[in-house]
């Protein structure tokens, strides 16, 4: 069995050689030289470039949830204000990052219109191959940002859930009141009923106390209904949240059946080549076929021909 020699040095002695019959200076012949051992790297193209900041902007995202976190969901830690801040950062954040996919998306879309031949059929396909690359990168960015948002939501239902829990027991303390409050005017009543006549208040102070008394019932009343109208929009406001991670989870879950759509068309456009491939080989088979068809019928004939004519 041969020895493998290796031949680095002797190549590198040729290009040494031919690079100072050529006229190279030092310099030349010694950036020649490293280029063999540090390979410039390759520029990356626009696509790469606005995918990467895509996946630092959805980094930085992820790293803001987790410095927040703990003052978004404690309540006792920031206030209302601080917390609704830090949510609309977030907000400004995803909407960011799914319009820089949506121009992935468009580029791509671009890309791939541009690259279709004749009647819609793909001409290169190397070309093919990197637009499915580019919508997988595309995809892996949309779960990404997906997973990230998913996380935001489960810490919005939270304080959600904190902010119920928070205003529950004030309505039965506020219920509370109202009976002790109730059963102390009806107390008053009777008190004033077993007075004796020089006891009793004179009218008009009794008519400024019952109207003061209907006033604050009337206001007990308009507050307990505010605050049944703010627990049910609280309790919509969560399920509005738990509606919007749900879309949200069948909007990835369409993006990965179009992934399997689009492979499928990828594949079904090769099997389209390969037959219009196999079409033309047999028509140039039959017409073949037809040409040696007519030559034979044409030797045939003739020599038919002369056959009748020599006898």
């Amino acid at each position: 069995m041969a020895k493998i020699r290796d031949r680095t040095e002797d190549f590198k002695d040729a290009v040494r050689h031919t690079a100072v019959s050529l006229g190279y200076n030092e310099a030349k012949l010694a950036a020649i030289m490293a280029s063999f051992i540090i390979h410039k790297p390759r520029q990356r193209s626009p696509f790469t470039k606005a995918a990467l900041k895509t996946l630092e902007s959805i980094g930085a995202l992820e790293q803001f949830m987790l410095k927040h976190r703990k003052d978004y969901v404690d309540l006792h830690r920031t206030t209302e204000q601080e917390r609704d801040s830090i949510e609309q950062e977030v907000t400004a954040f995803i909407k960011a990052c799914k319009e820089q996919i949506d121009i992935l998306k468009d580029s791509i879309n671009n890309e791939e219109a541009n690259t279709k031949g004749w009647l819609g059929i793909k001409a290169d396909t190397s070309n093919a191959d990197t637009i499915a690359h580019k919508h997988g990168v595309v995809l892996i960015l949309s779960e990404k940002l997906h997973s990230v948002t998913a996380r935001f939501d489960q810490l919005r239902a939270i304080r959600f859930q904190d902010a119920i829990n928070k205003r529950i027991p004030r309505r039965k303390v506020n219920r509370a009141a109202n009976k002790n409050t109730s059963s102390v005017d009806s107390s008053k009543t009777n008190n004033l009923d077993f007075m004796e006549p020089d006891e009793i208040q004179p009218e008009p102070l009794r008519v400024q106390q019952q109207l003061l008394d209907d006033e604050t019932r009337a206001l007990q009343v308009e507050l307990t209904s505010l605050l049944d109208a703010v627990q049910e929009t609280e309790t919509k406001m969560v399920e509005m949240s738990a509606l919007n991670h749900l879309m949200s989870t069948h909007v990835l879950q369409q993006a990965q059946q179009i992934e399997l759509l689009y492979e499928q068309a990828v594949e079904a456009t090769k099997n389209v080549e390969l037959g219009n491939k196999e079409l033309s080989q047999a028509v140039q088979r039959n017409s073949s076929s037809r040409t040696f068809l007519l030559l034979f019928l044409f030797v045939l004939t003739f020599s038919i021909l002369f056959l009748d004519w020599y006898s």
